[in-house]
C-alpha cells in the first residue's frame, strides 16, 4: 500500500483495471450486471479525481484493458484448435487485442474529462472531488463520448463490435431489461444510458452531502426510482413481449459437430449424417424451411470447379449429385438454407474463398447465395499477411486461401418462405449494418460455428443477436454447430432454444416481424443524436454555472 500511495499514476492504473474487469462481469455467461454498474460508477470517480489529461486518458485506457482482456477471454481458446500457433498465444493474443480496444475507453474518459475541465476548476466541494453540478457534466460527457467511441470500434479497421456495454443490461431469456429501449436509441445508445444509470449513485450522494438537515436525505428517492424498475426489468419476464406466431413454419438444426471434426474430410460424410438425421420431415408433405449451420456441410454444391475438387471434396463427385441427395434428406416441400464454402476461380486455380449461405429446394436447385461481408481478422484472412506469415502466424478457419467479403446485408425473397435476411456468425454483431436498406426482411437467418468460441464466446454470441432482433423488429432465427441455437422473436424474447454441446432440432413457426422500429429506419444516427444531445446537456450547465458565478 505504501508503494501505491507513493506512485498514484500506478495506483489509479490499477484501480481502472479492476473497475473494467468488474464491468466485463455484466456480460454473458455471468451476467452480474450490478457489477457492470460498479464498475462504470468506479471508472467515473477515477476520472473525476484525475489531475491532468494525462492521468484520465491512462485511467481510461486500463479500464478498458481489464474490460476486454476478462470479456474476449473467449478468443484463446481459438488457439487450441489449429496446429500452426502454440496454444499458449491464445490469452497473449487476447491481451494484444485488448491494447488496441483500450483505447476507445481511454479516449471515452479524456473526453469526459476535457469537458469537466471546461467548468473551470469549479468542484463544489474538496478541490480533489467535484461536486454534483461538476460531476453531472461528467456523467453526461462520459455517456456522450461512449456512446461515439462503441460507434467507432465498430468500423475503424474493419471494425471489432463485439460486447458493447449495453448488452449488460439485456434481461434473461424472457426479459428485455434495459434493452427495451433499444428500438428507440440503439445498442450504442443503450450504452450511453448505462454510463448515466452507474453515475446515479455518485450523483445523489453529492447532493446529499451538499444539502443540511433531513431534507438531504430526500435525494435517495430518485436512485430508488430508477434501480428498482431497472431490477424488476433485469429480473421478470417481459409483460409487453408480444407472443403472437407467424405463418412460415421451419426446422433448425444443431449438429452438435464439434470443431475438432469439422475440418477433417475423413468425418465429413459422418457430419452430414448427423444434419440429415435431424432434418428428416415429420410428415411426406412437410412444408417447411430448413436451416443448417456455418461450417457444418463439407461439401462444394457449387457448379463450375475443376472435377479434381470435386472428387476431393464432394460426394459422389460431383455437385449435382450431393445437391440431389439434400433435398432427399429435406423432402419435396422443403427449402434448405445451409452454411457452405464456395470457392474464387481464376481458370482453374482457386485464388479465395467466400463464406457463404446457399439456399436448395426440395429437387436440388440451387436457388440463391448469400456471402458473408464482415469477415473475423485473423480468423478468416490474415491480415498483413506480408508481414506475419513469415513469422508463423496463420489464421484459425482451415485452409490456405483467404475469403474474400461478400457485398453487404442482402435480402432474399423465397416466395412461402418469407424474405430472408442473412448474417452469417460474426456479422449479427454490427449494430445497424444487418438489414438489407432498400428491403425489409421477414426475418434474419445467422446461421453459426461457435464452437472455437470456448464457453464464454456462445452466451455473448446470442445476447448480441437479441439485440438486433430487439433494434431491428424481426425475429432471428439462429443454427449453429454446437450451440446456442436459438428462435429469437422481434422483442428479443428466446421462444426456444438448444443448449451448447447438444445435438437437436426445433420445429414451429417464425415468429412475425413489427413494424420497422424507429431504429430500422434510422439506424445510428439515432444513438449519435443522443450522444449530441447529451454533450449539449453538458454544456449548457457549463454555461449556467458560469452564469451564476
Amino acid at each position: 500500500m505504501d508503494f501505491l500511495n507513493r506512485h498514484p499514476r500506478l495506483a489509479a492504473g490499477f484501480a481502472a483495471i479492476l473497475a473494467g474487469a468488474m464491468a466485463a462481469c455484466g456480460f454473458q455467461p455471468l451476467a452480474l450486471w450490478p457489477l457492470t454498474l460498479l464498475g462504470v460508477a468506479w471508472l467515473a470517480e477515477l476520472v473525476a479525481r484525475a489531475p491532468g489529461w494525462r492521468r484520465a486518458l491512462l485511467i481510461g485506457w486500463c479500464f478498458g484493458l481489464g474490460h476486454f482482456t476478462l470479456g474476449d477471454n473467449w478468443i484463446a481458446t481459438a488457439f487450441t484448435y489449429q496446429a500452426s500457433m502454440p496454444a499458449w498465444l491464445g490469452m497473449i493474443a487476447v491481451f494484444l487485442l485488448s491494447l488496441y480496444l483500450a483505447i476507445y475507453p481511454g479516449l471515452a474518459a479524456l473526453a469526459g474529462w476535457l469537458l469537466l475541465r471546461l467548468d473551470r476548476g469549479r468542484t463544489d466541494g474538496p478541490r480533489d472531488v467535484p461536486g454534483p453540478g461538476a460531476f453531472l457534466i461528467l456523467a453526461l460527457a462520459l455517456a456522450a463520448a461512449w456512446i461515439v467511441s462503441e460507434w467507432l470500434r465498430a468500423w475503424v479497421f474493419t471494425g471489432f463490435a463485439w460486447n458493447p456495454l449495453g448488452v449488460a443490461l439485456l434481461g434473461g431469456f424472457q426479459s428485455r431489461g434495459l434493452a427495451l429501449a433499444a428500438p428507440w436509441v440503439g445498442t450504442y445508445g443503450l450504452s450511453g444510458l448505462l454510463v448515466l444509470i452507474a453515475c446515479l449513485p455518485g450523483l445523489l450522494w453529492r447532493m446529499i452531502r451538499s444539502f443540511k438537515g433531513p431534507a438531504r436525505w430526500s435525494w435517495v428517492l430518485p436512485g430508488f426510482a430508477v434501480y428498482i424498475p431497472l431490477t424488476m426489468l433485469m429480473a421478470q419476464p417481459d409483460p409487453w413481449a408480444q407472443r403472437s406466431e407467424g405463418a412460415i413454419r421451419f426446422t433448425l438444426v444443431q449438429p452438435d459437430i464439434r470443431q475438432e471434426r469439422i475440418d477433417d474430410p475423413r468425418l465429413y460424410e459422418a457430419n452430414f449424417v448427423q444434419l440429415a438425421r435431424l432434418s428428416v420431415p415429420r410428415s411426406p408433405g412437410d412444408r417447411r424451411l430448413i436451416l443448417w449451420p456455418e461450417s457444418g456441410l463439407g461439401d462444394y454444391i457449387r457448379d463450375g470447379y475443376p472435377p479434381f475438387l470435386y472428387r476431393m471434396y464432394t460426394y459422389a463427385g460431383d455437385p449435382v449429385l450431393a445437391r440431389e441427395r439434400i433435398g432427399r434428406v429435406i423432402g419435396p416441400y422443403g427449402l434448405l438454407m445451409t452454411g457452405a464454402v464456395d470457392l474464387v476461380m481464376e481458370g482453374d486455380q482457386a485464388v479465395a474463398a467466400r463464406n457463404s449461405v446457399s439456399a436448395i429446394d426440395g429437387n436440388g436447385n440451387l436457388l440463391a447465395s448469400y456471402s458473408k461481408a464482415h469477415l473475423v481478422p485473423y480468423g478468416e484472412y490474415l491480415a498483413l499477411r506480408w508481414l506475419l506469415e513469415p513469422l508463423g502466424a496463420t489464421r484459425f478457419v482451415a485452409g490456405n486461401l483467404d475469403f474474400w467479403p461478400g457485398p453487404g446485408p442482402r435480402t432474399v425473397d423465397f416466395g412461402e418462405w418469407g424474405k430472408a435476411g442473412i448474417q452469417i456468425c460474426y456479422e449479427i454483431v454490427f449494430s445497424g449494418q444487418v438489414v438489407d436498406p432498400r428491403v425489409r426482411p421477414d426475418y434474419i437467418f445467422n446461421p453459426s460455428n461457435d464452437g472455437w468460441f470456448g464457453s464464454w464466446g456462445p452466451p455473448q454470441h446470442l445476447a448480441q443477436a437479441r439485440l438486433r432482433a430487439i433494434e431491428e423488429g424481426l425475429p432471428v432465427m439462429r443454427s449453429t454447430t454446437t450451440g446456442i441455437s436459438a428462435v429469437i422473436d422481434a422483442d428479443g424474447i428466446v421462444r426456444s432454444y438448444v443448449p451448447w454441446h447438444s445435438a437437436g432440432r426445433l420445429d414451429g413457426s417464425i415468429p412475425p416481424p413489427h413494424e420497422p422500429t424507429p431504429f430500422a429506419r434510422f439506424g445510428n444516427l439515432l444513438p449519435l443524436t443522443l450522444a449530441l444531445g447529451f454533450w449539449l446537456v453538458a454544456v449548457s450547465v457549463i454555461a449556467l454555472r458560469r452564469r451564476r458565478g
